[in-house]
């Protein structure tokens, strides 16, 4: 696996850990898609992303859920926005936007599938987007 900004610490600040900033809601740990610690720089571009899927069986299921914590720094680059969605075979059916320098609790993001299904790739994105 070729290491970039999203994959540089694995298991350290990165991916699934045992955070040390936050509590999870449940559990021990949480998937962390950008860095846990405060102050790591890479150079993005818009439209460059992370995200963790999944395949999962959607027949009879309504909504597929998650909860979300989004903190972006306040040093981000003007005119562009950190966007959490929930992706269902890469196609976005719900999303957020966090704003330089806050923090945004989603303690329940939800997307429609109730007209999905069978087996579909599910996921979290996190992707840098133009504001």
């Amino acid at each position: 696996m070729a290491l970039n900004a999203f994959t540089s610490r694995l298991g350290l600040g990165q991916g699934r850990i045992r955070p040390q900033r936050t509590t999870p809601a449940s559990g021990e740990y949480l998937f962390v898609l950008g860095d846990e610690e405060p102050g790591r720089r890479f150079e993005l571009a818009p439209g460059d992303f992370a995200e963790v899927t999944q395949p999962v069986d959607i027949t009879d299921v309504a909504l597929v859920r998650a909860a979300l914590r989004l903190h972006v720094r306040s040093a981000a680059l003007a005119g562009l926005a950190w966007e959490a969605s929930l992706v269902v075979d890469g196609v976005k059916y719900a999303r957020c936007l966090g704003r330089p320098g806050r923090e945004r609790l989603v303690g329940d993001m939800a997307a429609n599938v109730s007209k999905l299904s069978g087996v579909h790739t599910v996921g979290v994105r996190l992707e840098l987007v133009s504001s």
